[in-house]
């Protein structure tokens, strides 16, 4: 069982879906790429499970500087990638397996400077590369219907009109410059949150996350990247926490498994390519009891797995299948 593979429990971060992640993907052997390389919990349980190598990415700088009290431990087994993971395939080729880790890690949303939690406050950040626009140069500057278009396309956020509104009203006064400034304004125009019920900016701080990270950008450059990387036989597993992500994850691998037929019975049939991708888990995976007991965090994740297949990698761009459209051309 590759359950014995997983972390400590005295480690403090619980990487989410861990155990059903290797029992999918089991057994583990040669070489893997972490794209989301985060604490380094899925790198650390794959070695434990049985890759000869893994190769962890990470955009983060902080990332790799975290895991040099562990990292010599496992010699060359261990090599660190500062990058972002849709360049995959120009750091690894033939890859037995990858695995993505999306969304923001525990130790960013727990460093209060980095600006990615409402629940602490500090800059008005949200940067994973610490690089470019922040989310407070986005919230100070974009205009309203391009606030309102990303928290409604990225946070699905049904009152993202009435959000922007009060956040340009507020902008004019004063720059937005703190998380928890921008929780008051957002928390100003929804009603009080019921017992059980998410935070009220809980939406609004997830789109202004992805918008600054340009995450579905990377989420569907990251998946061509692996389809490109993998070898035949070689395993893909994503593992998302909510549902857009999960929507762009499930109908990529659709698409190149050959599961997405017609758009209209009335439309002509469209050559299909040979599928790239085999499904190996037809739906998506959660946690179990025991899970969400020890990491009430992995309450909303899904595990995705899929098996590369010896056909060249697809040469049809899959974005128009999932990928949210805003405005003016940002994504």
């Amino acid at each position: 069982m590759a359950a014995a593979a997983s972390l400590s429990s005295d480690d403090p971060h619980i990487p989410v879906l861990l155990r059903p992640l290797l029992d999918a993907v089991a057994p583990v052997s040669g070489i893997w790429l972490d794209g989301t390389f985060g604490a380094g919990g899925y790198t650390r349980g794959l070695l434990a499970a049985g890759a000869a190598r893994v190769i962890g990415v990470d955009r983060d700088p902080l990332a790799f500087e975290m895991a040099a009290d562990w990292a010599g431990d496992y010699g060359d087994r261990l090599v660190m990638q500062s990058g972002v993971f849709s360049r995959m395939d120009d750091y690894a080729q033939d890859l037995d397996g990858v695995v993505l880790d999306l969304g923001v890690s525990s130790m960013q949303l727990d460093q209060a400077e980095r600006g990615f939690s409402f629940m602490k406050d500090g800059p008005l950040d949200m940067r994973m590369s610490q690089e470019g626009e922040s989310a407070a140069d986005l919230v100070n500057t974009a205009a309203e219907v391009q606030l309102a278009d990303i928290l409604f396309h990225y946070g699905e956020e049904r009152a993202s009109r009435r959000i922007a509104k009060a956040i340009v009203k507020a902008r004019a006064e004063a720059p937005i410059t703190t998380t928890l400034h921008l929780a008051e304004i957002i928390e100003s125009c929804l009603p009080r949150a019921k017992p059980g019920q998410s935070h009220p900016a809980t939406r609004s701080f997830q789109a202004l996350r992805i918008a600054v990270n340009a995450e579905y950008d990377e989420l569907f450059e990251g998946l061509m990247a692996a389809e490109r990387a993998l070898k035949p036989g070689g395993q893909l597993a994503v593992v998302t926490f909510h549902s857009i992500e999960d929507r762009m994850v499930k109908r990529f691998l659709q698409a190149r498994a050959g599961k997405t037929g017609r758009a209209s019975r009335h439309a002509p049939e469209l050559q299909q390519e040979q599928p790239q991708f085999t499904l190996k888990t037809r739906k998506a995976v959660g946690p179990d009891e025991y899970e969400l007991a020890e990491n009430p965090r992995s309450r909303s994740a899904k595990l995705r797995v899929a098996v590369r297949t010896d056909a060249p990698a697809g040469s049809v761009d899959p974005r128009s299948i999932g990928m949210p459209q805003l405005k003016g051309g940002m994504r």
